[in-house]
Formats: structure tokens, C-alpha cells, sequence
């Protein structure tokens, strides 16, 4: 095509009401070409807005291109740390079971005086589990031996049964084994999206357990002690 086709079909092209990015994509011409052979042509307000409109839908496919490539690599990269993790963990023995249970202690465990005995305290059912495994597993703690009890804030208090049942069928402990629940009295402002699915704060204790809070302390000292510079 000679200059002086591609000029007209230019000009054809944005006298149809073509953008000059379009027609630029089209034609594989520069964006500064087809302005300058387009200079002296006054568009309607009909193509104005024909324009408008298919620059912002270019604009939001754009946008959801880039998001969808985000969430891919995103996918991708939590895949492979999936994988890498059970390459770098494997099968786990009761000697790391130990020594797990013993850091999410120190992190979520009653560790003041002022503690009557062993109580793990956390939101996340599959931690819950984790400690109870530990106990019974590694330990050797009797499940009967087992109590605990449900913080909630109030506005749960009608769906109490439901936030129960959950707790008694995830640890598999029968009702004598579960304390009264306690109610935060804290005013909310909202209802959370997540709120037919949030179960609380679970307790976990053990019946007599003062000795094995001090046994609990002396396995996270002796980490200290192994591991921290004196």
C-alpha cells in the first residue's frame, strides 16, 4: 500500500469515527502519523462519545486481564510453596509433634502465676487440634481429661448450639467435658460476612493440669536456652 493509500484509508478510518489507537493498532502505523493526517477532521458528538465508550470498555478489559494474570501468578506461587513445604517437612515425628506444640504454647499458652493450670487459648479449630493431638499422642493425656470452654461475643449467643456442636464434633468431647460458654459483651458495629461461620475463641484445659503447665514451661525454657545466644 503506498503512502498515499494508507493516508486515505486513515483518514477513511477516522471519519467512521475510529480512534487513533485503533486505527494506529490497525494500520501498524505511529500514534503521531495518524494524528498529524488527521488533523483537519472534526468529529460529531455521536463518534465523540462512540470513542469515549469504547476507550473505557478497552480500559476495563484491560484491567481484568491484568487482574486475572495477577491471580494466576498468585495461584502459581502459593502451588509451588505447597509443594515445597511438603517437600521440606515430609512425615513428622512425635519428637517435632513435641517440639511444634511446645512454640504454639509459648505463643498462645497460659504461662503467668496467676493460671490455675495448662489452658491453650486460639480462634483456628486446625491449631486446637494440633495441641490436642500433642496431648494426647505425645503426652499421653487421658481425652477424658480434657475441658474446654467458648468465648464468643454476644451477638452469637442465639446460635450458641450451633457454635457447640461444631467444637464438640471437631474434638470429638462429649457435653460434661465443655464449660459454659463465655459471652464478650462488646457492641459491634456491623455484622461480619463471616458470621454464620464463626465459632469463637476455644479454651482448651486440662483437668488437675498445673503440672503439666510446668512441664510445658520447662520445654519452652529449655528451647530458650538452646537456642538463644547467653
Amino acid at each position: 500500500m503506498s503512502k498515499y493509500e494508507l493516508k486515505a484509508k486513515v483518514q477513511a478510518l477516522r471519519r467512521e469515527g475510529i480512534s487513533v489507537n485503533e486505527i494506529k493498532d490497525r494500520l501498524g502505523i505511529s500514534k503521531s502519523t495518524v494524528c498529524f493526517w488527521c488533523r483537519e477532521i472534526i468529529l460529531t458528538e455521536v463518534q465523540y462519545k462512540k470513542i469515549k465508550k469504547e476507550h473505557i470498555l478497552r480500559t476495563q478489559k484491560g484491567r481484568l486481564i491484568g487482574a486475572q494474570m495477577n491471580k494466576n501468578k498468585r495461584l502459581d506461587a502459593i502451588n509451588l510453596a505447597n509443594i515445597w513445604g511438603e517437600k521440606i517437612v515430609k512425615k513428622i515425628s512425635k519428637r517435632e509433634l513435641l517440639l511444634i506444640a511446645t512454640a504454639l504454647y509459648w505463643s498462645e499458652g497460659s504461662k503467668s502465676g496467676r493460671t490455675s493450670g495448662f489452658i491453650f487459648v486460639n480462634s483456628d479449630p486446625e491449631m486446637i487440634l494440633v495441641m490436642k493431638l500433642f496431648l494426647i499422642e505425645v503426652l499421653k493425656i487421658p481425652s477424658k481429661d480434657i475441658v474446654c470452654s467458648i468465648q464468643i461475643n454476644r451477638i452469637h449467643e442465639k446460635r450458641i448450639e450451633k457454635v457447640l456442636s461444631f467444637w464438640k464434633k471437631l474434638l470429638h468431647l462429649h457435653n460434661s467435658q465443655f464449660r459454659k460458654p463465655y459471652y464478650v459483651n462488646t457492641k459491634v458495629s456491623k455484622v461480619y460476612d463471616n458470621y454464620e461461620n464463626y465459632y469463637g475463641i476455644c479454651r482448651l484445659a486440662i483437668r488437675r493440669g498445673m503440672n503439666l503447665k510446668y512441664r510445658m514451661l520447662g520445654l519452652i525454657k529449655a528451647i530458650k536456652e538452646d537456642i538463644l545466644p547467653v
